[in-house]
């Protein structure tokens, strides 16, 4: 969490684009990264500048040569407004573009960078606020990166590109991903997941990562995320190297159309919300998943993708529609007949319907499966997810003070608080879903269905289809004690319209 202070900061930068005449949230963003990039690379080549200077031999290869030291991010910041805006557009966006034959993610995807900042005042304006942000930790780096992420989700339809946050961080936390972990999502918008990913192995496993092949594994290797959208690219390779990670695998892919053969089996873990866009024609989807799955329906073709991405033992943390859950055509059903007898498919959280407002109200569930190739399920564990901690209309304003926000609030929840934020009880009963979860009543917010019992309903995965429901007795009385009681009331009436009668004459 940023505070209100830097909140504010980044508000203003937000804000001097929009004034400026920039209004596409995503086209702000871009802007914003590829300035972002250019403030980082001053910032290596600093290190570089003292570490040449320390054993008395020159940079062998730095990033600004003898030619180029105009552009770097302190030469050009203090210059007047024309001509830092020439040094910029003339200078450092053809130099950026330069880059896209290193090796490095982040130089591949800037190749194409164009500047479409209108104004000298404008760029002035942006850089000054962006050399005041405190961005000295990774940390605070990420934060603030991830600050204005979230307002590209709050500034119009491009919110699509970005599940929220504590939804990533629950389905994180339920996977525990673990140094050795390859880790992958085939659809990664802004790397949100891979992010997460990435804290949760830097805050669990800190020690392993002082390991230099460990470091080196964490760097370049543990990291992938496809997309087929060159911004969000961009916009995903800044948010990794702003989170501290040197050089991940985030690259061009159009994964429902490219085959999956030379990914095959070779990730342990992937957590995904890929875009559910309805359905593909055939000639545009990959001969090998539709061997798996003969569909045009995309949600289906994403979890056969899912599969052949994974090693046997690696696991999967994806959302689905919840259609899926429940389809009725041959396709639903070999899916999720696959995933229970050929697989270990073992949990369904179902998420409430507004979690992604007021982008989409459609209904949604969190799949947690194993590929084994040989089955392995014998029970699925259901949670209902009710609260989120946020309010469920278009607004998704917090119901809860931050420090209660999220899967690891600073303070324990009481009944009341939990009854507007289940993300904390869903984690801890997860840890028991092998043990003291068996026991719950099927009348309970989380429960475990043996496989006969799932096999029995058709592989249907809805969690109502196995919520028992308690309905209360109530009492009535008999009709003829009613009837006696209208009798009753009907006299007095009569009496009373007498009396009256004779009060009037």
């Amino acid at each position: 969490m940023i505070t209100g202070e830097l909140k504010s900061k980044v508000d203003r930068v937000w804000d001097a684009f929009w004034t400026g005449g920039i209004s596409n949230p995503l086209e702000v963003m871009e802007q914003i990264t590829y300035l972002l990039f250019v403030k980082r690379l001053d910032e290596l080549q600093t290190v570089k500048d003292r570490k040449a200077n320390r054993i008395g031999e020159p940079d062998p290869d730095p990033f600004f040569g003898p030619d180029e030291q105009d552009l770097r991010w302190q030469n050009f910041k203090g210059r007047d407004p024309e001509t830092a805006y020439k040094l910029v557009a003339e200078g450092v966006f053809p130099y950026l573009r330069r880059m896209g034959g290193d090796d490095s993610t982040y130089a591949h995807h800037m190749r194409d960078a164009r500047f479409t900042i209108p104004s000298p005042n404008l760029l002035t304006k942006v850089v000054d606020i962006l050399d005041g942000l405190p961005m000295d930790r990774s940390d605070v780096k990420g934060d603030v990166y991830e600050y204005l992420l979230a307002k590209i989700a709050s500034a119009g339809q491009n919110g699509q590109f970005r599940t929220p946050r504590h939804i990533i961080d629950l389905m994180v936390e339920m996977t525990q991903p673990r140094p050795g972990d390859e880790i992958c999502d085939p659809a990664c918008g802004t790397a949100g997941f891979l992010v997460q990913s990435a804290s949760y192995v830097q805050r669990e496993h800190r020690e392993e990562l002082y390991e230099s092949v460990q470091r080196k594994h964490f760097n370049e290797s543990m990291f992938h995320g496809f997309d087929f959208d060159s911004t969000m690219l961009r916009i995903g390779s800044m948010n990794m190297l702003l989170h501290g990670i040197e050089n991940p695998d985030i690259r061009y892919r159009d994964s429902l159309s490219e085959s999956a053969s030379p990914e095959s089996e070779r990730y342990s873990l992937i957590l995904a919300n890929p875009p559910f866009a309805g359905s593909l024609d055939y000639e545009q989807t990959a001969v090998d998943l539709l061997r798996v799955v003969k569909t045009k329906k995309t949600e289906l073709l994403f979890l056969a993708l899912f599969l052949k991405l994974l090693k046997p033992g690696g696991r999967a943390a994806v959302i689905v529609p919840e259609g899926v859950l429940f389809g009725s055509s041959k396709a639903h059903k070999g899916v999720r007949r696959m995933l229970v007898e050929d697989q270990k498919l073992d949990a369904v959280v179902k998420l409430p319907s507004g979690v992604f407002k007021p982008y989409a109200g459609v209904s949604t569930a969190i799949l947690f499966f194993t590929r084994t190739d040989s089955g392995g399920t014998d029970n699925v564990w259901f949670y209902d997810v009710q609260a989120d901690g946020m309010s469920l209309d278009d607004k998704r304003n917090l119901l809860l003070p931050e420090a209660k926000f999220g899967v690891h609030p600073a303070e324990p929840l009481t009944e009341i608080e939990h009854g507007k934020n289940n993300l904390p009880d869903a984690l801890a009963r997860w840890f028991a879903r092998d043990t003291s979860e068996r026991e719950r009543p099927r009348t309970a917010q989380s429960f475990t269905i043996p496989k006969a019992d799932i096999a029995a309903q058709g592989y249907d995965l809805s969690l109502n289809r196995y919520r028992e429901v308690l309905h209360e007795e109530i009492k009535t009385r008999s009709p003829t004690d009613i009837l006696a009681d209208l009798e009753m009331v009907q006299k007095e009436i009569v009496a009373g319209l007498e009396e009256l009668k004779g009060l009037l004459a």
